[in-house]
This record gives C-alpha cells, sequence and structure tokens, in this order.
C-alpha cells in the first residue's frame, strides 16, 4: 500500500479511498460553497426581525454557513489561523459523517423556525450532505459483476449440496 508520499507502508489519505471521482468531489465541494453562501444570505435575512426564534435560526444559518466555507474552502477564511487544519481534519472524515453533519446542521434551523426563509437558505447545505450521502453508498454494480457473483454462489451451493451427498452415501 502506497502512501500519498509514496513511501512503502503509509497510510493513504481517506480522500484517495473515498471512491469518489474528482468531478463528484468538486461537485460536492461547489454545493458546500454555495450552500455557505444561501446560508448566510438567509440567515442574515432572517435576523431582520424581532421574533427571537427567527434571530437565533439566523445566527445557526450564519455559523452552519462559516463551517461550510471553513470544511469545504478554507481558502475563503485564510484570516483564520486554524482554518486550513479545520480543513484537513473534515477532509479525513468519511462520506457518511460529513453527510450526517452536514445534513443534521441544516435542519436545526429549520426546527428552530420554519419559514420559507429557513428553508431555502437550508436547503442547498442539507442538499450538499445528500451528495455525500450518496457518495457514501458507493457506486453502482453493472450487470456483469452481478451475473458473475451470482454464478459464483451458484456453484459454492452446488459443490457443498454434492459434498453432502456424498458425505451420506458413505
Amino acid at each position: 500500500c502506497w502512501g500519498s508520499g509514496g513511501e512503502r507502508g503509509a497510510p493513504a489519505s481517506s480522500s484517495a479511498d473515498d471512491g469518489m471521482t474528482w468531478w463528484y468531489r468538486w461537485l460536492c465541494r461547489i454545493a458546500g460553497v454555495i450552500g455557505g453562501m444561501s446560508c448566510a444570505v438567509a440567515g442574515l435575512w432572517n435576523c431582520v426581525t424581532i421574533n427571537p426564534l427567527n434571530i437565533a435560526a439566523g445566527v445557526w444559518m450564519m455559523l452552519n454557513a462559516f463551517i461550510l466555507f471553513l470544511c469545504e474552502a478554507p481558502f475563503c477564511c485564510q484570516f483564520i489561523e486554524f482554518a486550513n487544519a479545520v480543513s484537513a481534519r473534515a477532509d479525513k472524515l468519511r462520506a457518511w459523517q460529513k453527510a450526517a453533519f452536514y445534513c443534521g446542521m441544516a435542519v436545526f434551523p429549520v426546527m428552530l423556525s420554519l419559514t420559507l426563509t429557513t428553508l431555502f437558505g437550508n436547503a442547498i447545505a442539507f442538499a450538499t450532505g445528500v451528495l455525500y450521502g450518496l457518495s457514501a453508498l458507493g457506486k453502482k454494480g453493472d450487470a456483469i459483476s452481478y451475473a458473475r457473483i451470482h454464478q459464483q454462489q451458484k456453484q459454492m451451493d452446488e459443490e457443498k449440496l454434492t459434498g453432502c451427498l456424498e458425505g451420506q452415501a458413505l
């Protein structure tokens, strides 16, 4: 197993092992950045009210935007010293962990204040979590590999049955 530095025995990075193609990884990142922008704008708009739950939901949405930018596009947060460290740690997370985190993050403001602003503002952030969740499921197999697996299982079952019958005959 070759590491990312070419050293034998070094663990490969989890981003190379997650099975995501380069274009799907970029799609997830772009969705995260757009989701962050929509959360920021909708969160700011949500704070322009006197209802305390709307203000809390708006603040949470702006926090979601900050976290999305920090994890998906750390170059947007260059003024923060720990941005690259957080992004590197987020890249080490598995796709299902990112999916659960992003979807949970997007659902909370909607539960606080169910308005169109919170729904539409968090929709793209939630969609980012869904994209990561779909990548966690893995690729869909082709019919040839399924047929091959089915044939191997059928052959093993026949061998087991033949072995049982020979054992009874003796």
